[in-house]
């Protein structure tokens, strides 16, 4: 059994116990904002300009459930933008099917994230947000294909497609 396919197994254990809820919430409540950023809203602004669900992950650091995301199907070339603040953050040219379920891409535009450390789910993990208004993404594993090696699995409800045109 590889690494990944243990990780993904435990998690999906602790999200049935958790009571098969929609999102799995990594941590109670939004990280301590230790960053500013340029786009800053009240937590009423944000709820008004985003869904429930995206809410729960870009402010609260919530997960979607693996393979629910329209994005994980998305071939089109194109631009995939911040769902808070609209900044471009992943070229269609970088993703790839990592098989875990959600959108992953091997790496972002150039000044489009921010990165953390995060401690979460008895693991230590690099949690990737937008560098504008710092809402989170998902994580940055080192198991992605070249030419980084790197996986930036991604919470498609973090993320808006914008196509490419003609």
């Amino acid at each position: 059994m590889n690494r990944r396919i243990f990780l993904y197994g435990t998690m999906g254990a602790i999200a049935a116990l958790a009571g098969g809820s929609f999102l799995l919430r990594e941590r109670s409540g939004y990280r301590a904002m230790a960053e500013t950023f340029e786009v800053t809203r009240t937590e009423a602004e944000w709820r008004k300009i985003l869904t429930g669900e995206q809410y729960a992950v870009l402010r609260e650091e919530a997960t979607e459930r693996a393979f629910t995301s329209p994005l994980l199907e998305e071939h089109r070339k194109g631009i995939f933008h911040c769902a808070g603040c609209d900044l471009p953050a992943y070229s269609s040219e970088a993703k790839y099917d990592s098989g875990t379920g959600w959108p992953s891409f091997w790496e972002a535009l150039p000044d489009a994230i921010g990165t953390k450390q995060d401690n979460s789910l008895f693991m230590t993990r690099t949690e990737v947000h937008c560098r504008r208004c710092g809402g989170h993404f998902g994580h940055i594993f080192d198991d992605g294909p070249p030419p980084t090696g790197k996986r930036h699995c991604l919470n498609g409800l973090a993320l808006a497609f914008r196509p490419a045109t003609a």
